[in-house]
């Protein structure tokens, strides 16, 4: 079964090496067939959070905030690529999912974290699976965390070494993970 999975991304700084890990997951969910969307919280701008899509009055709402609220409704699923700051998450990524909650409700999710150092985001991960829990989330359980990743991304998201190798071989459990909780959310869903 095809799924609409949207990766969300939330670097602003400047060379963004994040952006290779999603550009990874487009590529690799594509080759198996799934529609695969790019939502870039710098190119979308929203402003900081002062009110949540919900809070505006129909029709009030900023226009790009209207277009990516009915995005995420049309989604089947998501994967958050998460980038650890300071042994955080990344304000951006961050800033983007907090305008929105019931579009996210019941929705499988999965975490791609990564890092510059070893440890390949694991307090970023950590911090986002409680978030998207509480937003009523089905995080997978899978991890796909990259560390070092420009050791592992080539410029053109292409895998390299031995940390490419194995970011491969986590990518085929972690997107039969994401298909599989697709499907059962959608059975408990359709009651």
């Amino acid at each position: 079964m095809a799924l609409d999975i949207l990766v969300l991304y939330g670097s602003y700084r400047r060379g963004r090496l994040g952006i290779r890990l999603a550009e990874y997951l487009i590529k690799g969910f594509q080759a198996l067939d799934h529609k695969a969307e790019l939502i870039d919280a710098q190119a979308i701008g929203l402003p900081m959070l002062d009110l949540r899509y919900s809070d505006y009055p129909a029709g009030e709402a900023p226009a790009a905030m209207t277009a990516l609220s009915e995005r995420l409704t049309a989604a089947d699923a998501f994967v958050f690529v998460a980038g650890e700051y300071n042994r955080g998450m990344q304000p951006g990524l961050k800033n983007l999912v907090d305008h929105y909650l019931k579009e996210f409700d019941r929705r499988p999710a999965g975490i791609a974290s990564y890092s510059m150092g070893r440890y390949a985001g694991v307090n970023s991960h950590a911090a986002w699976t409680v978030t998207l829990n509480a937003m009523g989330m089905t995080v997978i359980p899978e991890r796909l965390s990259v560390g070092q990743i420009s050791d592992t991304l080539d410029a053109e998201a292409r895998p390299h070494g031995e940390s490419g190798a194995a970011l491969e071989r986590g990518f085929a459990s972690f997107a039969r993970s994401l298909v599989y909780w697709d499907e059962a959310v959608k059975k408990v869903s359709e009651g």
